[in-house]
């Protein structure tokens, strides 16, 4: 059996016209995504920012420092954004269950809904999957779960 590097590679080390073209229509869905996401984000008066940390707060809530490193940011970036948010009553601050000398972002009820409508509102990637059969998805769902490993 071959090995994924000889399949995806030609004998000067260089990627396959294939793996090429994959690559290129990933960066397309990727840059179409977030043009999808920074305007519903707009449409909720939300930046591109302060909606993504918005939706990882919606999972769970989350120390100032641990946002900023899934953010890949600066944690004084983080408090102004949250700042922004408390200030709109969809993020609130409270003591940290496990060690109380550590406040914790939380997404308030107004929060999460403004965050479940901002996902609703998204239509690049909805539209399109629509068009695939539950089969296409799983597929496509399996793939990219594979490359994320």
């Amino acid at each position: 059996m071959a090995s994924p590097t000889s399949t995806t590679r030609n004998p000067a080390g260089r990627p396959d016209p294939l793996t090429l073209e994959v690559v290129e229509l990933i960066g397309e869905v990727v840059a179409r995504f977030h043009e999808d996401y920074e305007s519903a984000a707009a449409e909720h008066a939300l930046t591109g920012a302060q909606a993504r940390l918005l939706s990882l707060l919606c999972l769970e809530p989350l120390p100032m420092r641990r946002l900023a490193r899934r953010l890949k940011c600066e944690p004084s970036n983080v408090t102004g954004i949250v700042d922004r948010l408390e200030a709109r009553g969809l993020v609130e601050r409270r003591p940290d269950p496990s060690d109380r000398r550590v406040k914790v972002a939380a997404a308030t009820p107004e929060g999460r809904r403004v965050a479940r409508s901002l996902r609703e509102s998204l239509r690049f990637a909805r539209e399109p999957l629509a068009g695939l059969s539950e089969d296409e998805r799983v597929a496509l769902r399996n793939a990219l779960r594979s490359m994320l490993g």
